[in-house]
């Protein structure tokens, strides 16, 4: 087990290998990297080390795994389930990954970007877009995530029905192991059998087995013509079935389809600044809609009007908008992923990040409306997300006036019931924010004893000594 970092004389030996202006041990300048965005978790952490290459982090993960110290990955400290956040009273370092900001190189006949872990997500598609490529994981929060986080965590986002989560659009990896060796795993290749694949153990982990530092990403062509819909449905039936008809008219240029509730819009419209409903009568739900072509603009205009012809003979759409203008997309865009946050100030909201085939969507939201208006009858449910591959989140927003305390006392209880419907339909209990602190108690209790057992035995053989942020994931043994 990791001890508590409390000797002033091992903290200066790693405050020495960043050099002091990057270890920080100022309460003032630790605060911003021990509260995560819910408020959740409010960690606690002596030191914070800010490396500015892969070697200054091998030689801090090899006095950690001398000294058995913990530590603590970061990025933009932007996840949702604690995975990021040191433990109160563990003496836990924060390895913050932010000065590894560098584009190595960018291939724009192979279509790879060799990215270090801190470069920010929007930083990464900007890059892409120079050289007339796509890095297409797009979320909320790529202002400020980072790819070393959406890599740790898996990040899936919008795009995933076209191109994948975070797994699908990395090729190759450089990982600092738990002894302070480096893997150096940057391969730029399509195919390589050539063993077991390593790269996949380290996404996804969560910081667990050792630290990303750098990533090669695969690009993919800009679409030359892109068509976005914003349209009124009565049902999530009706959502599941525009969906089907899009898929047979777009095939993969279907690059998006979202699923959003009309309380959803009323809190987005009601609390973020420049958001507002594009129809003009409200609607039960509504879908957002995007198709890519990789031919022309016609042809994806194409595809939009055959599309809208096809739904409306079926009935499936009450009213529909399309984005006229790049600003406008975005605008559609922008009322979707600022969904989550316009949630806050509407008071406390219990979160479900789950995923069911995207078949049942429509059965578990309504099994989940049922049980949980049982339960608390005066809840306002909030359920949106990415209908096309069946991630929904299923939030819980509290009445208004009612006591936020009281309220979110009742997480474990709410988390309970919408689980228990997601795993009777063959779902997850986590389908893009991973487990970290919040999940991971569940996740014992969902996974079968032999899953549990091999991902005891894969931390174990990776980090013996415990040190890679632990309390994280799967739970010390």
């Amino acid at each position: 087990m990791p001890t508590p970092l409390t000797d002033p004389s091992l903290i200066a030996r790693f405050a020495a290998i960043t050099g002091g202006p990057n270890a920080l041990t100022a309460p003032s300048d630790i605060a911003p990297h021990l509260i995560e965005l819910r408020g959740l978790y409010k960690g606690e952490s002596p030191l914070v080390l800010r490396p500015a290459s892969t070697a200054e982090v091998a030689a801090i993960l090899r006095l950690a795994n001398e000294t058995g110290t913990a530590i603590v990955p970061q990025g933009g400290n932007t996840g949702l389930v604690g995975g990021q956040s040191p433990r109160p009273g563990k003496g836990e370092i924060v390895l913050s990954l932010s000065r590894l900001n560098k584009i190595r190189s960018l291939d724009r006949v192979g279509q790879t970007m060799v990215a270090e872990a801190g470069v920010v997500l929007q930083q990464a598609q900007q890059a892409a877009s120079d050289q007339g490529l796509l890095f297409p994981l797009s979320l909320g929060s790529e202002g400020s995530c980072q790819i070393g986080g959406n890599l740790s965590s898996n990040a899936g986002g919008t795009a995933v029905l076209a191109y994948g989560n975070m797994r699908q659009l990395c090729l190759g990896l450089e990982v600092v192991l738990p002894d302070g060796e480096i893997w150096n795993g940057l391969r730029a290749l399509k195919k390589d059998n050539t063993g077991y694949d390593l790269r996949d153990l380290f996404i996804g982990a969560e910081g667990t087995l050792g630290v990303i530092t750098a990533a090669v990403l695969k690009l993919h062509p800009a679409p030359l013509g892109h068509e976005t819909i914003y349209a009124g449905v009565d049902s999530p039936e009706t959502a599941l079935n525009l969906f089907r008809l899009a898929q047979d008219y777009c095939g993969p240029s279907l690059t998006g389809f979202e699923l959003m509730p009309r309380i959803g819009i009323e809190f987005t419209t009601r609390h973020i600044e420049g958001v507002r409903d594009p129809l003009g009568e409200p609607h039960p739900w509504y879908a957002l809609i995007d198709i890519s072509s990789g031919q022309s603009q016609e042809a994806a205009r194409a595809m939009l009007e055959g599309l809208f012809v096809a739904a409306d003979e079926k009935g499936l759409i009450r009213d529909a908008v399309a984005a006229e203008t790049e600003a406008q997309r975005q605008a559609f865009w922008k009322l979707r992923e600022s969904m989550s946050w316009a949630q806050k100030p509407e008071g406390g909201s219990i979160k479900h990040d789950v995923s069911v085939p995207v078949a049942r969507v429509p059965e578990f939201l309504a099994r989940a409306d049922r049980a949980v208006l049982a339960a608390m009858p005066d809840a306002r449910i909030v359920a949106f997300g990415h209908l096309g591959d069946g991630n929904i989140h299923y939030n819980i927003s509290q009445a208004p006036g009612a006591d936020t305390k009281t309220f979110l006392a009742r997480w474990k209880e709410m988390n309970a019931i919408v689980h228990a419907i997601v795993l009777e339909l063959d779902g997850s209990i986590s389908a893009e924010h991973g487990i970290g602190q919040l999940k991971r108690d569940e996740l014992a209790a969902v996974r079968s004893p032999l899953e549990m057992a091999l991902m005891h035995k894969i931390k174990h053989a990776f980090d013996p000594n415990g040190i890679m942020n632990p309390g994280k994931l799967v739970a010390s043994r």
